[in-house]
């Protein structure tokens, strides 16, 4: 195993999980971006899935954290850079494309112009299910409340008009074939996006085509470059990384009407500089997301950039709960950082009880491509 790039605090250690192998049939290929845990079931919390946003033939891993051993779960050549995964509550994978326009389009769903959703049961992997109804698009995130609704975002940049943030509410529970995508729309428009908001359904058979032009349509509030999101204690979180934020969406109350609010803004709770890519204390970009158990939400930030134009490595960030009558996180520090300036850290997700860490770094190296890691992040 290679050298691994991260700082850590002091009582902290890590373990390589995994580690690229070059060529066709590795059982760990480039780019493992989110993962998740199986979260049910008579083996809960011993398999480790993540997938690989590779640009053709994209792939699911899986490490057997008992065995230490990693193997290919499947990949399909029409897969296009997956992103997101999701163990849903019925015991099933959700993996997402992140593509805007497909080059190789699904067979099952010709119809589709971006990204979709598909459903993998790990005991029959070689046939995944794909489920346009939730929506084609430019897939990030995905998360679960606890009725069973799924939530995701078009991550789209500001320089190209930005993305929205969903809500499918399936007809029947555990079955994502059909049911009602909405949108996230602000009831009156303001310059940080904040306030009021109704969730607007969307025309069924639209949104399976496009639910970005669905969107637009239906007058969607659009953030610039949402990426992951996570719910807990019944309100939705999600990355605005073309914003260096973090936002707050209520799941409580009347299931069309809620409110979104700030959580960690670069500047105002976390701290910012006027140059992100060389800063050596900034909160630039959020990507992905995850809570422990105490309800710290912890946050990797993806600016982009490369050496040696970029002169530090990109942090992961911890958020501490809000403060009695606040709506904001009482704290944003820096938890870890990368030493290597081209590298990302992504896919960070904790086990049960908050005992483990889990993260990739991405991108290690830049042009000359060292191997890509997988990581448990454990105290001493």
């Amino acid at each position: 195993m290679s050298d691994v790039p991260l700082q850590l605090p002091e009582g902290i250690r890590r373990e390589v999980l995994a580690e690229e192998v070059r060529g066709s049939d590795s059982p760990f290929p480039d780019q493992a971006d989110m993962q998740t845990l199986n979260e049910t079931g008579p083996h809960a919390g011993r398999y480790l899935y993540r997938t690989h946003e590779v640009a053709q033939a994209g792939s699911v891993s899986v490490t057997d954290l008992e065995t230490r051993t990693t193997r290919l779960l499947h990949s399909e050549p029409h897969w296009e850079r997956l992103d997101g995964i999701e163990w849903t509550q019925w015991g099933t994978l959700l993996v997402a494309e992140e593509v805007r326009v497909a080059q190789r389009r699904d067979p099952n769903a010709p119809s589709s112009v971006g990204g979709l959703v598909y459903e993998i049961d790990p005991l029959d992997p070689h046939n995944p299910i794909v489920r346009p109804a939730v929506g084609s698009r430019a897939h990030e995130g995905l998360a679960f409340d606890a009725p069973g609704n799924l939530y995701g975002i078009a991550e789209v940049r500001a320089v190209n008009g930005g993305g929205a943030i969903y809500q499918f509410e399936p007809d029947r529970y555990g079955d994502l074939s059909s049911g009602r995508l909405s949108v996230l729309k602000l009831d009156h428009p303001s310059v940080d996006k904040t306030g009021a908001a109704t969730w607007v359904e969307l025309d069924d058979t639209a949104s399976a085509i496009d639910s970005e032009a669905a969107a637009d349509a239906a007058g969607a509030t659009v953030y610039f470059k949402p990426e992951d999101l996570e719910v807990n204690a019944e309100t939705l979180y999600v990355a605005i990384s073309d914003e260096h934020r973090v936002i707050a969406v209520d799941l409580r109350g009347s299931r069309h009407q809620t409110t979104v609010s700030d959580y960690v803004v670069a500047g105002v709770n976390a701290p910012s500089s006027a140059q992100p890519l060389v800063g050596s204390n900034s909160f630039a970009a959020p990507d992905n997301l995850a809570f422990d158990s105490h309800g710290h939400l912890f946050i990797t930030e993806d600016p982009g950039g490369l050496a040696p134009a970029k002169t530090r490595g990109n942090d992961i960030w911890v958020a501490s709960p809000p403060s009695p009558g606040e709506d904001m996180a009482a704290t944003v520090v820096r938890f870890a950082t990368l030493t290597d300036c081209n590298a990302e850290p992504s896919g960070v997700y904790f086990d049960r009880g908050s005992r483990t860490l889990y993260v990739h770094i991405m991108h290690r190296g830049g042009p000359l491509g060292l191997l890509d890691q997988s990581l448990a992040v454990t105290s001493e």
